[in-house]
């Protein structure tokens, strides 16, 4: 407790130094900080997101752009498919489940879906108050949209043609809200929720001229996507292959779209990981420095402890003990600045906790910042508290 204390205070006997010595190490950890919680985030929203979906099929284009657009709710999907296509799906025997997704309208930015209510008990969402949909042009809202829309149960709203705000307004059509979902984390937490027949509703209102029109549209109606659970793992060699060469859909697979998304990723990932390095390689520096100038400093102290009766030995672990004290504050400081430059992230683009980042996340790997703290604190030390070591008190003494 003794050498813990004299260490602490040699520490900030010089503050100056110690501050620099301390920001330069926590600016560092907080880099690598900060690349581990984001990666956490992102691979808590896919897993959260894409749990239980095995294969997502809409109109043939980009695979990773249905994902984006029918799981995450992230891009523009590429477009429609027929609902007579959709419901042959579901006869395949390698399929489990479908439900459809179609998307068209928005209300202040917050994406309109309509689907089933087996799009809600798939993400095993409860009701924070009201009830379910039973017909359409009713809606369920998450609980993020609630919030920040102040929308309750038994208010009416107009949504707005397109993905994104500022869109033709279907006035002629009203949503009235009757529930309103509990946080889950997941996707739905940013969605407003509806029957499909409510989305086709609004467009065949806005587009039929008149009830021939109506009619045609009617059996011709589309749906933006489809999500699917196959029946067997195995199903995932032969359905895919099957929807993109035996129909004009094209089936993408979450895992491998994901997996292909975070490789783009990556690149950016490995610049940001060289410069948290460089800059734990020059902190690893300063610190050598100041303390082999501490030694340089402090040559009466140690003499002095030297001739109470204190070991070689102690002197060593007084300065490691030191660098020790230096390691400890400075992951202290970077953990909570990678978390602070997390959340400014997600405040600065407008994301949440349904949304790849938000909210404190304590990962296992985030032990890596103390574990480097402390490694390249001590690695700068050992040359230090080596010469310490090996010092002779009559040289010390002298050298007065």
């Amino acid at each position: 407790m003794r050498t813990l204390l004299f260490a602490w205070r040699y520490l900030w006997a010089r503050p100056m130094a110690a501050t620099l010595n301390v920001l330069l190490l926590s600016l560092g950890l907080a880099s690598i900080a900060f690349l581990l919680l984001v990666s956490n985030h992102v691979q808590r929203a896919f897993d959260r997101d894409l749990a239980g979906i095995d294969a997502v099929v809409g109109a043939k284009g980009s695979p990773m752009q249905l994902i984006l657009s029918g799981v995450l709710h992230l891009d523009v999907p590429p477009g429609n498919v027929t609902l007579n296509a959709v419901k042959a799906l579901q006869k395949n025997p390698l399929v489990a489940e479908v439900i459809p997704i179609s998307l068209g309208d928005n209300f202040q930015g917050y994406r309109i879906v309509g689907s089933s209510h087996a799009y809600i008990q798939h993400y095993q969402a409860d009701l924070a108050q009201g009830r379910l949909w039973d017909k359409p042009m009713e809606v369920v809202v998450g609980a993020t949209v609630a919030r920040k829309l102040g929308l309750q149960i038994g208010q009416s709203f107009v949504g707005s043609h397109g993905l994104g705000a500022g869109g033709h307004a279907h006035g002629e059509n009203a949503y009235t809200v009757v529930g309103i979902l509990a946080p889950s984390g997941s996707v739905l937490d940013r969605l407003i929720v509806t029957d499909t027949a409510s989305v086709w509703k609004v467009h065949e209102d806005y587009t039929a001229a008149d009830e021939e029109d109506r009619a045609a549209m009617e059996e011709e109606r589309e749906v933006t996507m489809a999500l699917v659970r196959y029946t067997s793992p195995l199903a995932a060699i032969s359905f895919p292959r099957w929807v993109n060469t035996k129909t004009e859909m094209q089936a993408a697979a979450p895992a491998l779209e994901v997996s292909r998304l975070l490789r783009m990723l990556g690149l950016g990932t490995d610049v940001l990981r060289a410069f948290a390095g460089m800059l734990l390689l020059t902190a690893g520096l300063s610190v050598f420095i100041a303390l082999w100038t501490a030694v340089r400093e402090r040559r009466a102290d140690l003499a002095l402890l030297r001739m109470l009766g204190a070991p070689p030995t102690k002197i060593a672990a007084l300065l490691l003990t030191e660098a020790l004290w230096l390691g400890l504050v400075s992951s202290v400081v970077g953990v909570l600045l990678g978390q602070a430059f997390v959340g400014l992230l997600g405040w600065f683009l407008g994301l949440d906790n349904s949304l790849l980042l938000g909210g404190l996340a304590w990962p296992v790997e985030l032990a890596v910042v103390p574990c480097l703290a402390l490694g390249v604190s001590l690695g700068a030390a050992l040359l230090p508290a080596l010469g310490a070591y090996r010092s002779n008190v009559l040289q010390l003494l002298q050298s007065r």
